[in-house]
């Protein structure tokens, strides 16, 4: 039980403004470093003080800079979903049959996601099959889908389709989990798997989709690319574990917000995005820069859902608003209005189990900037993702470039997004 045998205890200063993350791998070593805002310190001032990887444009050199005053793309906008729809269509099917089971009720449970509609929009899969095309690759005449036992697929893009299902596989497992952890009771406004067949069948559920997803990446035998995968799943354990043993300091640090955040949310698309990459045969430059996209993707995309908790409703986010607050989770909106109001900690320290304290915290927060700096913060992170797009090798072909914008149109929606 990869996520659940962690014992649930949600307890937990904002002690800095800056945060640093540094992931190693065998041949890379990346470093995040941020200068958040504070009250002496605006959004352009963090952006020229900011360090980020060799070879990334500061954004005023970017053709596709998102403004966060108008939330307009200097691009004519289209529908990424679109691109690839017929490939999303395939590629559920694919789930499916991947999710069967010797044991009926398994089975039934590992599909209820998939049965009942709510894996959403499949954003993660659009975003890796669109940077498969933005790198290049061709897009073949849609075939059936590859067997599990089938111990190679010799075709690049569909071994880079495989690098999608396995991450919506790692995704909807964590999603299980998550629920169990989490108590919740729904799931995009239905009946959330633990609520429906009980905790233990979902957290085998999620096992299981876990399992499947293995077998899947051992099957492209590479090696770098099972690393990076495994890598993800430690994160999400990892990040899981930050949000349930923090300590009060930690509850209230920035730095620990996004280093939990960056695990939980970022790992998973960024290191996705870099596989598929690797599998394409490109420069580490090249992987460099799709991993800083969907970073920066991810990091945006858990930014703005943070403010969604706060502004958003249950029927539009398909869960109970101010969900992380009631579950004593201290997220961005607070912790800026924490550096505004700072007898807000003392509320954040005695936890939220009392309404009261819930009450007090929301009354801080509407009379601070706690909202509108999350979504500045959710607008920088849009921007650099853009431009690592930007920087990617010149490519004239039109299927290219179309992909490549709509990978930069998917920056805008998801600072844009209301659920």
């Amino acid at each position: 039980m990869l996520f659940c045998r962690i014992s649930r205890n949600l307890r937990g200063s904002f002690n800095g403004c800056r945060w640093f993350l540094s992931l190693g791998d065998r041949n890379h070593r990346f470093l995040f470093s941020h200068g958040y805002l504070s009250p002496r310190n605006s959004i352009e001032q963090v952006m020229a003080s900011s360090n980020f990887p060799k070879g990334l444009p500061t954004l005023h050199s970017s053709r596709y800079q998102i403004h966060h005053q108008s939330s307009s793309v200097v691009e004519d906008e289209l529908d990424p979903f679109s691109l690839v729809a017929d490939e999303l269509s395939l590629l559920g099917n694919k789930l499916r049959s991947m999710v069967v089971a010797e044991v009926p009720k398994l089975a039934s449970a590992a599909e209820y996601f998939f049965k009942m509609g709510v894996e959403g929009k499949r954003f993660r899969p659009t975003v890796l099959l669109l940077m498969s095309t933005a790198l290049n690759l061709p897009i073949p005449r849609a075939s059936p889908p590859i067997e599990l036992e089938d111990t190679l697929t010799t075709d690049l893009r569909s071994r880079q389709q495989c690098i999608a299902e396995i991450t919506e596989m790692i995704h909807v497992a964590s999603l299980l989990h998550d629920d169990v952890l989490d108590d919740a009771d729904t799931r995009r406004g239905i009946g959330s798997l633990n609520v429906v067949m009980g905790n233990k069948l979902s957290v085998l559920a999620g096992d299981f989709l876990l399992s499947r997803a293995c077998v899947a990446l051992a099957s492209l035998k590479n090696t770098e690319v099972v690393s990076l995968l495994a890598k993800v799943v430690e994160h999400l354990v990892t990040g899981e574990t930050m949000q349930m043993t923090t300590t009060s300091d930690q509850r209230c640090s920035m730095e620990h917000y996004m280093q939990k955040t960056y695990y939980k949310t970022a790992s998973l698309i960024s290191n996705s995005c870099k596989a598929i990459a690797i599998l394409a045969g490109q420069t580490a430059e090249v992987a460099m820069l799709a991993f800083d996209y969907g970073k920066n993707l991810g990091l945006a995309f858990q930014l703005i859902d943070d403010v969604l908790d706060f502004t958003g409703t249950s029927a539009s986010l398909g869960k109970g608003s101010l969900s992380d607050i009631r579950h004593g989770i201290v997220t961005a909106p607070v912790l800026f209005a924490m550096e505004e109001f700072p007898q807000l900690r003392e509320i954040v320290n005695e936890g939220f189990e009392n309404p009261k304290n819930i009450d007090l915290a929301l009354e801080y927060l509407g009379k601070s900037r706690g909202i509108q700096r999350t979504r500045e913060l959710a607008v920088t992170h849009a921007n650099l993702a853009a431009a690592a797009i930007d920087s990617l090798p010149q490519n004239d072909d039109e299927e290219v470039k179309r992909s490549r914008r709509a990978l930069i149109d998917l920056t805008q929606r998801v600072i844009t997004r209301t659920k």
